[in-house]
């Protein structure tokens, strides 16, 4: 029943600066587009295969599980960072530097399956399109950590 009730905070709140505004939304959009692309590119039977394909093994199980995971904390950190939660940013620093990793060692062979892995011919490459794939990622972590009205907010929460 505290859902009813009204809380008086006895010091004013800061407002949400542009910047981590504008770094949750990215945050929220990117996550969809990738998953609409994705869809886009599957298509329906694509999709219900990837589903049948990652139920095969426990180890394909458990990484699409942790890759639906790890999208969930990357859109609860997105809405923790607007309330001005600095764990939230993190975390999302943690996530990114997960799926990078695992990114990079699923496109030079030592993950699987293939759909979370960059072609490429030499490493050079493939960590170019990496960087060019996580460029999104790393402009919302600029946001995040770079300017100074983004560090005074969530050192004052």
């Amino acid at each position: 029943m505290g859902f009813f009730t009204k809380t008086h905070h006895s010091h004013a709140r800061p407002n949400v600066p542009a910047l981590v505004q504008v770094a949750a939304i990215a945050i929220i959009l990117i996550r969809c587009v990738d998953v609409f692309m994705l869809c886009n590119v599957l298509g329906v039977r694509g999709m219900v295969d990837f589903v049948q394909r990652s139920a095969q093994t426990w180890s394909l199980t458990l990484i699409f599980l942790g890759s639906l995971l790890l999208v969930f904390f990357e859109l609860l950190c997105a809405f923790s960072v607007v309330k001005g939660r600095n764990w939230a940013r993190w975390v999302f620093l943690l996530t990114q530097v997960i799926a990078s990793g695992y990114l990079w060692a699923a496109s030079l062979g030592y993950g699987y399956p293939e759909l979370f892995s960059i072609a490429g011919e030499s490493k050079r490459e493939i960590f170019r399109s990496l960087v060019m794939q996580k460029m999104p990622d790393m402009l919302v972590l600029f946001l995040l950590f770079i300017p100074s009205p983004s560090r005074r907010f969530f050192r004052l929460q």
